[in-house]
């Protein structure tokens, strides 16, 4: 088995080994991984965090030992609480990286970096200051940073910031936690799932005060939520039907 950690700000994953395919999701700045398949181009890979697969190129991560590894894998996270910051490598380069990059290679890739850090789990009413960060982030199917981030993404980048761990797709993260019989049942900083006509899961966000919701649709915007799903006040329009609310933390 050969492992890797991402040594660039944001990286795509991408669903086949081409430029051309699909991003499916983005490895971001210390992100570990295991290397399940390599070719002379590119890696398929799981990332640590969420188990997640897809394609990297061979030319945007850093191999690791296993015991790099593994004890990079054991410590808790450090994560770079700014919107963009920057790190500057041993001979004194800028390197932009964004929310939520994880800091612990710092070391070993001879990188430093002097902003804030968040090292430990904070409690349930921070989640809601933490999606504010991401308001107006445009909309990007695979993203996970304040540039482009979809709706699971912001959901997971949201959690993680508190030290909370969400699988990667709203269909995976909607399996985990409790589910509520009613929104009354709900707090800010539960998630809220809706399905379409086949009953497949493909939208999130997070429940806010006051039957309002915060969700990147478009880009990362507040609507109004009921029991009949999510209410557009602009388009005058229920724009995603309701599902399932879990409660996670």
């Amino acid at each position: 088995m050969q492992y890797g950690i991402c040594n660039l700000s944001v990286v795509p994953l991408r669903l086949e080994s081409a430029d051309t395919s699909e991003m499916v999701s983005q490895v971001l700045y210390g992100d570990l991984f295991k290397v399940l398949e390599q070719r002379k181009q590119w890696s398929k890979i799981r990332l640590a965090f969420d188990k997640y697969e897809g394609w990297l190129d061979n030319k945007q991560y850093l191999e690791l030992t296993e015991e790099q590894y593994n004890t990079l894998k054991s410590q808790p996270s450090k994560l770079a609480t700014d919107l963009v910051e920057f790190i500057q490598d041993e001979n004194e380069l800028l390197h932009t990286i964004t929310l939520g990059a994880t800091l612990n290679g710092l070391e070993l890739l001879k990188h430093k970096f002097e902003g804030a850090i968040l090292n430990e789990k904070l409690p349930k009413s921070e989640i809601i200051s933490t999606a504010f960060k991401y308001l107006n982030t445009p909309y990007l199917w695979g993203g996970k940073t304040p540039f482009g981030i979809d709706c699971s993404g912001f959901t997971q980048m949201v959690y993680k910031l508190n030290g909370y761990k969400l699988l990667r797709d709203a269909s995976q993260q909607a399996t985990q936690g409790e589910a509520l019989s009613f929104i009354e049942e709900s707090e800010p900083g539960d998630l809220a799932f809706f399905d379409n006509n086949e009953g497949n899961i493909i939208h999130v966000g997070i429940i806010m005060q006051d039957n309002y919701i915060i969700h990147a649709h478009g880009k990362v915007r507040i609507d109004r939520l009921d029991h009949s799903g999510i209410y557009n006040a602009e388009r005058k329009t229920h724009t995603h039907k309701l599902r399932v609310i879990k409660k996670v933390i």
